[in-house]
């Protein structure tokens, strides 16, 4: 038996070297793959050009100590003793965290909450329109908005925020993500950017969790307002804006991430390579641009360098929906106003009613256990992963260059996130 298992082996492997060998003999896919390493290698090293450029720029900023605030001007606006709170300008706060945005420190006067609820469960809706009427009956100025459809979803939202009435008042408008928790200055800090400084459209900013950014109304409508033919709508207005001769100011810090170049050279097309005999892969592309590329994102995030192999090889996953999400769009099929979104859980799985913790719930079957299994398969990820795997494996065999130890580290990842164990699984409510 084992002497069969040997011959078995052995032919299984003969036949595998015939078929590359018939592989490195067609001259059309080895043209292939040279033109798409070729490609990749001058889009790594235009990736390596703008990340030593942006390098080198946030060091001379840490050198010298320069801040957006010696840039451009910037004071604290102050209450003028015969205008009032007239000196301050009239802001318009976009907000899905309600209690954050009430708690935002500026005249009440010259400040508006709209709340923009899309949300289509009703219980939810009552309960949004609820706090809505609480903060209300605080003196807060605050406006609950729904529509009758979710057409454009997010933008569609914003676009339909600024037609109503009592926004002609306002002079900027401040956007807050759902999950954007802003401290009560936030707008003391941003907003003089845009009073002193008449040429800056938009000042954005990143804190701990979320984004946020404050823009001036007339930007806006210069721009043509919120447009909901894409789902990056604070992208594509930033664009036209900034086509319009509007300067931005970003108050955080810069991060750079390249999608296709890192999920098409790194998960397809050096797997790919590493399984033509003899091809060559240049050293420089696929070792040492990565390397430095790695090594000063490092020293930007020193506190999480640690996580630094594991944020490379997970990006790489989530470039190949990024990937994938860029050619829908460029080629403008059926899907392309569509976008799935998942809910934001927050804690809401950690605390349970304490009636739902009461309930005898009766025991999972085993055909629902094999449908719970099979609902958290991805089955694009685990194509890749096997694909790498067998890359690495093949690599390990006959290869000479050791790009085994990055495949079977980003097969790994792939497998990991084709198996459902990163994030939170919910499972349907039919389970």
């Amino acid at each position: 038996m084992e002497w069969v298992s040997t011959v078995a082996i052995s032919g299984a492997e003969e036949q595998l070297m015939i078929v590359l060998g018939q592989i490195k003999a067609s001259k059309v896919l080895v043209r292939l793959l040279d033109i798409s390493m070729a490609i990749c290698l001058i889009m790594s090293v235009m990736l390596f050009v703008e990340r030593v450029y942006m390098a080198i720029v946030i060091a001379i900023v840490k050198i010298s100590g320069r801040k957006p605030g010696t840039r451009y001007k910037w004071e604290p606006l102050q209450e003028d003793l015969e205008q009032g709170n007239l000196a301050f300008p009239m802001i318009l706060v976009y907000q899905l965290s309600i209690g954050a945005a009430c708690c935002l420190s500026w005249p009440s006067d010259r400040l508006i909450i709209q709340v923009l609820d899309d949300s289509t469960d009703p219980a939810i809706k009552t309960m949004v329109e609820t706090e809505c009427q609480i903060w209300a009956s605080k003196g807060v100025n605050i406006k609950y908005e729904i529509r009758d459809n979710r057409n454009g979803y997010k933008a569609g939202a914003l676009k339909e925020g600024l037609k109503r009435s009592y926004v002609k008042e306002c002079d900027h408008v401040a956007i807050f993500d759902a999950d954007f928790q802003p401290e009560p200055d936030f707008l003391h800090r941003t907003i003089p950017f845009l009073v002193h400084n008449p040429q800056i459209g938009l000042v954005q900013a990143r804190w701990k969790f979320g984004t946020a950014g404050v823009w001036r109304m007339a930007a806006i409508e210069e721009a043509g307002g919120w447009k909901d033919r894409t789902t990056v709508e604070d992208m594509d207005l930033a664009i036209r804006a900034s086509l319009k001769g509007w300067k931005f100011v970003y108050v955080g810090t810069l991060q750079i991430i390249a999608h296709i170049v890192t999920f098409v050279f790194y998960c397809v097309v050096l797997p790919a390579a590493v399984l033509v005999p003899d091809y060559h892969i240049p050293k420089w592309g696929a070792v040492y641009i990565p390397t430095i590329i790695t090594i000063l994102n490092a020293i930007s995030t020193p506190r999480s360098i640690h996580l630094v192999v594991f944020w490379i090889v997970f990006e790489n996953v989530m470039a190949l929906h990024r990937t994938k999400g860029t050619f829908i769009g460029l080629m403008e099929v059926g899907r392309v106003n569509e976008w799935i979104v998942t809910e934001k859980l927050g804690d809401a799985l950690k605390i349970k009613p304490v009636d739902d913790a009461l309930k005898v719930k009766p025991a999972a079957t085993t055909l629902q256990r094999r449908f719970n299994f099979i609902d958290r398969l991805n089955l694009l990820e685990l194509g890749f992963g096997c694909y790498l795997l067998f890359c690495g494996c093949y690599d390990l065999i006959y290869g000479k260059y050791h790009f085994f130890i990055y495949l079977l580290l980003q097969a790994i990842a792939f497998f990991v996130m084709g198996f459902g164990y990163v994030g939170t699984f919910v499972p349907s409510s039919s389970n």
